[in-house]
């Protein structure tokens, strides 16, 4: 058995990776399992911009083709050299495992395959394969625990020259964890607000990463994914008659919009319905505001849910560049995803 440990994989990656041609990674850490599958991407030495050295295929598509996996793996590249199997979504499906097994007997010489999948339960089929071939890398992905968060803050504080107190470090450690991505990001906000300090303090932490805004800004977050225009305009200017720093706003909003990405993904790789997907990633969200969510859910798919977290994005870091043009950037760019959301409930 070939089982990497969390505390073994930064060793795996520089010394041992490429001595496999088969990797599984899964765990209930959905952030971690796509973080780790991209690092491990990186070392088979593929050209990740080349369509035909790079194949990427959904679980579903193995369902519906079950010798496809095979048939991936035995083809002759169009330009010749090695080629990247990569397939997401991936749970305990027969034709999946079936071919997961052929190939752990039958190495693939010029192809890499990439498994990505959630949370495998000790014993599933899935897992079993991969923990008992020896040709088999078998990564699992947990959340990660206080030693490992505040390694994840060093590097990416380290990355952009910046220092935490440790008054500050301990509040961070508090607010995040439970997924990579999401941990990476919530750090990566911090260190935008802070571009123009050498040292980030408590007090940064409480304005960008605490709760204690969450609920002056929930009225704003739930008219803009409500598509509202009235009630995101009335709600918006509250806040600002409040004296509440309308980034604040623009956090709260990239909050909701990534945990919606998380459980749309969810949904479509799942294939599940948005009440499924609510009673086990929207525990933590107030009854009050779960129709809301739900609703966005059904009428969002997860591309446009990118594509507005990544205009959200945008306008962060032109709120930091120039705060004079806060409260008009902010305003303009959800008024949009407002507008978006409105046009969505209409044609659903």
């Amino acid at each position: 058995m070939a089982e990497i440990k969390s505390h073994e994989f930064e060793g795996f990656l520089q010394k041992s990776a490429r001595h496999y041609r088969l990797f599984v990674i899964y765990g209930p850490d959905r952030g971690l399992v796509a973080e780790r599958a991209a690092q491990i991407a990186k070392t088979t030495g593929v050209d990740l911009s080349d369509g035909f050295a790079l194949i990427r295929l959904d679980i579903g598509d193995i369902q519906a083709d079950p010798g496809r996996l095979i048939d991936e793996v035995n083809a002759f590249g169009l330009f010749g050299g090695e080629k990247l199997i990569w397939i997401r979504g991936a749970a305990n499906e027969k034709q999946l495992v079936d071919g997961l097994s052929h190939l752990a007997t039958h190495a693939p010489e010029g192809s890499y395959v990439l498994i990505e999948a959630g949370d495998l339960k000790k014993g599933s089929a899935l897992r079993k394969v991969a923990e008992s071939e020896r040709s088999i890398a078998c990564i699992p992905c947990y959340q990660d625990d206080a030693r490992a968060l505040s390694a994840l803050i060093d590097a990416e504080m380290a990355a952009s020259n910046l220092r935490i107190t440790p008054a500050a470090r301990e509040l961070l450690l508090e607010s995040i964890g439970g997924d990579r991505i999401a941990s990476r990001n919530e750090i990566q906000k911090l260190i935008l607000y802070c571009l123009k300090d050498q040292l980030v303090d408590d007090q940064h932490v409480l304005d960008i990463v605490g709760d204690a805004s969450a609920v002056s800004t929930d009225e704003v977050v739930d008219a803009v994914l409500g598509g509202d225009p009235d009630g995101f305009l009335h709600a918006i200017q509250k806040v600002i008659a409040s004296k509440t720093a309308v980034f604040l706003v623009l956090q709260g909003t990239m909050k909701q919009l990534q945990l919606l990405e998380t459980m749309r993904l969810e949904m479509e790789e799942r294939q599940q319905q948005a009440g499924q997907v609510m009673q086990t990633l929207g525990r933590g969200i107030h009854f009050k505001r779960k129709p809301i969510i739900e609703k966005a859910l059904r009428n969002w798919n997860s591309s446009d849910i990118a594509r507005e977290t990544a205009r959200l994005n945008a306008a962060i870091l032109q709120t930091r560049q120039n705060a004079a043009l806060e409260d008009n950037t902010a305003i303009q760019t959800l008024l949009a995803t407002t507008l978006q959301s409105a046009r969505r409930n209409r044609s659903a």
